[in-house]
Protein backbone atom coordinates (compact mmCIF):
# COMPACT_ATOMS: atom_id res chain seq x y z
CA UNK A 1 0.00 0.00 0.00
CA UNK A 2 1.29 3.49 -1.20
CA UNK A 3 1.59 6.21 1.46
CA UNK A 4 2.90 9.39 1.45
CA UNK A 5 3.35 11.17 5.07
CA UNK A 6 3.69 14.95 5.35
CA UNK A 7 4.69 16.72 7.98
CA UNK A 8 6.65 20.17 8.44
CA UNK A 9 4.15 22.61 8.44
CA UNK A 10 3.33 25.60 10.45
CA UNK A 11 2.81 29.25 11.48
CA UNK A 12 6.00 31.53 10.34
CA UNK A 13 6.46 34.95 9.87
CA UNK A 14 7.25 36.81 6.63
CA UNK A 15 11.07 36.57 5.98
CA UNK A 16 11.02 32.94 7.85
CA UNK A 17 11.64 29.28 6.88
CA UNK A 18 10.20 26.08 7.08
CA UNK A 19 11.28 22.66 5.60
CA UNK A 20 8.49 19.94 4.42
CA UNK A 21 9.09 16.88 4.19
CA UNK A 22 7.36 13.67 2.88
CA UNK A 23 7.60 9.85 3.43
CA UNK A 24 6.95 7.77 0.81
CA UNK A 25 6.71 3.85 1.50
CA UNK A 26 5.11 1.38 -0.73
CA UNK A 27 6.86 1.34 -4.25
CA UNK A 28 9.27 3.71 -5.64
CA UNK A 29 8.54 6.71 -7.76
CA UNK A 30 10.16 7.95 -11.37
CA UNK A 31 8.96 11.78 -9.78
CA UNK A 32 8.17 13.46 -6.87
CA UNK A 33 6.92 16.94 -6.35
CA UNK A 34 5.24 19.53 -3.93
CA UNK A 35 2.34 21.23 -5.12
CA UNK A 36 -0.15 24.02 -3.09
CA UNK A 37 -3.97 25.37 -2.81
CA UNK A 38 -4.69 28.49 -1.12
CA UNK A 39 -8.21 28.99 -0.20
CA UNK A 40 -11.17 30.19 -3.17
CA UNK A 41 -7.73 29.13 -5.62
CA UNK A 42 -7.16 26.25 -7.43
CA UNK A 43 -4.00 23.35 -6.62
CA UNK A 44 -0.42 24.80 -8.36
CA UNK A 45 2.75 23.50 -8.62
CA UNK A 46 5.79 24.69 -6.35
CA UNK A 47 8.70 22.03 -7.27
CA UNK A 48 9.47 18.67 -8.47
CA UNK A 49 12.31 16.47 -9.15
CA UNK A 50 13.54 13.62 -11.42
CA UNK A 51 13.94 10.55 -8.62
CA UNK A 52 16.27 8.84 -10.89
CA UNK A 53 18.14 11.96 -12.32
CA UNK A 54 18.16 14.33 -9.55
CA UNK A 55 16.91 17.40 -12.04
CA UNK A 56 14.61 20.00 -10.48
CA UNK A 57 12.07 22.25 -11.51
CA UNK A 58 10.28 25.04 -9.53
CA UNK A 59 7.42 27.10 -10.38
CA UNK A 60 8.65 30.98 -11.38
CA UNK A 61 6.86 32.50 -7.67
CA UNK A 62 9.24 30.29 -5.24
CA UNK A 63 12.64 30.23 -7.49
CA UNK A 64 15.89 31.44 -5.46
CA UNK A 65 13.43 30.89 -1.89
CA UNK A 66 12.64 27.14 -2.20
CA UNK A 67 14.83 24.18 -2.74
CA UNK A 68 13.36 20.69 -3.56
CA UNK A 69 15.76 17.56 -2.25
CA UNK A 70 15.12 13.91 -2.08
CA UNK A 71 17.05 11.58 0.29
CA UNK A 72 17.51 7.72 -1.71
CA UNK A 73 17.74 5.68 1.35
CA UNK A 74 15.18 7.24 3.28
CA UNK A 75 12.47 7.36 0.22
CA UNK A 76 11.92 11.01 1.74
CA UNK A 77 11.77 14.21 -0.71
CA UNK A 78 11.79 17.74 0.95
CA UNK A 79 10.98 21.01 0.19
CA UNK A 80 13.09 23.78 2.37
CA UNK A 81 10.81 27.29 2.18
CA UNK A 82 13.13 30.21 3.10
CA UNK A 83 12.26 33.87 2.55
CA UNK A 84 8.37 32.73 2.83
CA UNK A 85 6.00 35.47 1.97
CA UNK A 86 2.03 35.62 2.60
CA UNK A 87 0.90 35.07 -0.49
CA UNK A 88 2.85 31.28 0.06
CA UNK A 89 0.08 30.62 2.54
CA UNK A 90 -1.77 27.13 1.32
CA UNK A 91 -1.91 24.09 2.07
CA UNK A 92 1.02 22.06 0.81
CA UNK A 93 0.49 18.13 -1.04
CA UNK A 94 3.44 15.76 -1.40
CA UNK A 95 2.73 13.75 -4.91
CA UNK A 96 4.51 11.00 -6.15
CA UNK A 97 4.30 9.25 -10.01
CA UNK A 98 5.08 6.64 -11.05
CA UNK A 99 4.82 7.76 -14.71
CA UNK A 100 7.93 8.49 -16.67
CA UNK A 101 7.63 11.90 -17.92
CA UNK A 102 9.42 15.06 -18.71
CA UNK A 103 6.29 16.62 -17.87
CA UNK A 104 7.03 16.64 -13.59
CA UNK A 105 5.58 19.39 -13.45
CA UNK A 106 2.25 18.76 -14.82
CA UNK A 107 0.53 17.35 -11.70
CA UNK A 108 -2.00 15.29 -13.94
CA UNK A 109 1.28 13.01 -14.10
CA UNK A 110 0.99 12.44 -10.71
CA UNK A 111 -0.95 9.54 -9.26
CA UNK A 112 -0.54 9.50 -5.65
CA UNK A 113 -1.00 12.27 -3.17
CA UNK A 114 -0.45 12.69 0.29
CA UNK A 115 -3.05 14.62 2.91
CA UNK A 116 -1.89 18.10 2.80
CA UNK A 117 0.10 20.14 5.15
CA UNK A 118 -0.88 23.54 6.55
CA UNK A 119 1.90 26.81 5.94
CA UNK A 120 0.40 30.06 7.34
CA UNK A 121 2.94 33.19 6.91
CA UNK A 122 2.00 36.19 8.98
CA UNK A 123 2.74 39.53 7.73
Amino acid sequence: QVQLVESGGGLVQAGGSLRLSCAASGRTFSSMGWFRQAPGKERDFVAAINWSRGNTIYADSVKGRFTISRDNAKNTVSLQMNSLKPEDTAVYYCAASTYYSDAIENQNIYNYWGQGTQVTVSS
